[in-house]
């Protein structure tokens, strides 16, 4: 037994996605009504979202400051890179003295940095 499967869930997205095989069986338990979407629909569907997520980041990216001076095509990659990740208010993003290998852009809601000085250090 891997799962059991409740109203809501979903499954068989990765054979589709992936033209593979299907990696388990499932078999219902009681009496089930379904939804289903064929190959050609589902993949329709999750392109078409892909584009628009895309156009969306690309068009915000543009309006980046930093960015200002990357061209189209490289905007283009890093609208496909992006990933959203939220935070609640009060959260820490990054901390003073972490390793800086990740680049934030504020998509929505605003973030404050700060920094600690030790004593008779010059600002």
């Amino acid at each position: 037994m891997l799962k059991e499967y409740q109203p809501g869930e979903a499954f068989g997205e990765l054979a589709l996605l992936y033209n593979a095989p299907r990696a388990a069986t499932l078999i219902s338990k009681t009496s089930c009504i379904l939804w289903i979407l064929d190959r050609e629909c589902f993949n329709h569907i999750v392109k078409d979202s892909a584009q628009k997520k895309r156009e969306k980041y690309e068009n915000f990216l543009k309006s980046v400051e930093i960015l200002n001076e990357v061209d189209s095509f490289e905007i283009g990659q890093i609208a496909d890179a992006l990933r959203s990740s939220n935070y609640s208010k009060g959260e820490y993003i990054i901390k003073e003295g972490e390793l800086g290998d990740v680049f934030y852009i504020v998509e929505e809601g605003t973030a404050a940095a700060t920094k600690t000085f030790e004593p008779g250090k010059k600002k």
